[in-house]
């Protein structure tokens, strides 16, 4: 095999074998970390990304060999703690991804590295807690303990035993709960008309997601606002759990395979029965979109729901190539600082909501592409808090220098993280499918 210098060809994914026993076998493991770590070594054009390349590299130069041969295995771990899987690396710089002979797949090796550990370890409390979501979400959104919770995470001493006990770091701002779950209250018009178009199908069923449907449900109502402005009959997938990303993130891929259980048979059905499936939420699209599909690469029933899986953005800017969307715009939004999500970036679709965005007259779109650091439950964490306010300086600074009227991200809980880092601004934090409601004059 002749080894050539980077690749040409478009970047593959080879499906996770997961249920196999030499994907747990630790010296197995350890032998491809090292692989792969010395490729790493040899290139270092990850650097910048993130803070697991500058944790493997700092070893390697402390080492006594300055190769990877001279690092222990058993601070291999340190880089994979480091890790919070946003895919960055494979998509935007590793030269050596697969169909390369090398197959560098960085994030999913790291991805084996945290399922074995938790197979062999488990977790701690706090992070089957935060990876717990819709588990959480029912509890925390319970009328009177919401009130309650709410007060908690805004109190400065709750929020130091809550460091001292959970590893919640203190600082983080946390988003609410809601009053009322967004599928309590949700109110999808399904009496349109079906028109479909050449590249959607002309209903849509919401996959609301635990995030809107307990911390942010306006972003769902928007959402079926705009469908509805739009004439696109929608429903609600009837059933959902969570989508398996934070289990994913965790190690726990049995969670992800039960998880998977109750929702596949509910999304195929619908996808079979001509529904585009939404997801306000990019991490749970990635997740229904790829990650099970890589999982359950067998699974037809995975394969039709991913099929029919669009992000909102993507949607609706197929919908204006189909020529049924509306631009009826009323409301100008002035100046928005608009931020791509890592996941929404991995889903290789271009940036369809800054083209929406920008269909509204008299609006002014800086977009900044660039990792923002929260990741999930990552930034949650005491020991990775300051990582990832170092991560997302760089998002701070240029989501600011444009002097907003807006800041948004498709990704909530970064657009929350951003505006914690910006610090004072007058800018107002909007979700992107609210600015769109907001220039409809919805």
């Amino acid at each position: 095999m002749t080894v050539r210098e980077g690749s040409l060809e478009a970047p593959t994914r080879h499906a996770l074998d997961w249920k196999s026993a030499d994907f747990y076998d630790q010296a197995k493991l350890d032998k491809e970390l090292e692989r792969v770590f010395d490729i790493c070594h040899g290139c270092r054009r990850c650097v910048n990304l993130c803070t697991a390349f500058p944790t493997l590299f700092d070893l390697v130069d402390g080492s006594a060999t300055m190769e990877v041969d001279g690092v222990s295995k058993a601070d291999y771990g340190k880089v994979v703690d480091q890790c919070y899987l946003c895919d960055m690396c494979y998509m935007t710089k590793c030269p050596y991804v697969p169909p390369h002979p090398w197959n560098v797949d960085f994030p999913h090796l790291m991805l084996r590295a945290k399922a074995v550990r938790f197979r062999r370890d488990g977790a701690k409390l706090r992070d089957r807690l935060l990876s717990s979501t819709d588990a959480v979400g029912r509890l925390a959104t319970i009328p009177v303990v919401v009130q309650f919770v709410n007060a908690a995470n805004r109190t400065k001493a709750i929020r130091g035993v809550m460091e001292t006990t959970l590893g919640v770091h203190k600082e983080r701002i946390l988003p609410e709960y809601a009053s009322e779950k967004f599928r309590a209250g949700a109110r999808a018009n399904a009496s349109f008309p079906v028109r479909d178009g050449n590249n959607t199908p002309g209903k849509v069923a919401v996959f609301s997601t635990c995030y809107v449907n307990y911390n942010e449900p306006g972003i769902g109502h928007d959402l079926l606002k705009v469908l509805a402005h739009n004439e696109v009959p929608a429903t609600l997938v009837e059933k959902e759990a969570c989508c398996g990303m934070p289990k994913l993130e965790l190690g726990d891929l049995e969670a992800v395979e039960r998880n998977k259980q109750a929702n596949i048979p509910v999304l195929a059905r619908l996808a079979r029965e001509g529904y585009a499936i939404v997801t306000p939420v990019p991490s749970c699209t990635l997740m229904l979109k790829q990650e099970l599909p890589l999982m359950f690469p067998d699974d037809r029933d995975v394969k039709a729901a991913a099929e029919a899986m669009f992000d909102p953005f993507e949607y609706l800017v197929l919908r204006h190539k189909d020529g049924l969307l509306k631009t009826d715009f009323k409301q100008p939004l002035g100046s928005v600082s608009y931020h791509v999500p890592c996941h929404l970036r991995v889903q290789n679709m271009g940036q369809k909501t800054r083209e929406l965005l920008e269909m509204v007259p008299d609006t002014r779109v800086t977009t900044i592409e660039r990792c923002a650091g929260h990741d999930g439950t990552w930034g949650v964490k005491a020991e990775y808090f300051d990582n990832s306010m170092k991560i997302g300086r760089p998002v701070f600074r240029q989501m600011a220098e444009a002097g907003p009227d807006y800041v948004s991200s498709d990704c909530a809980i970064a657009g929350r993280h951003i505006v914690q880092g910006m610090g004072e601004t007058r800018a107002r934090k909007q979700h992107p499918l609210t600015l769109i409601r907001i220039a409809y004059g919805l």
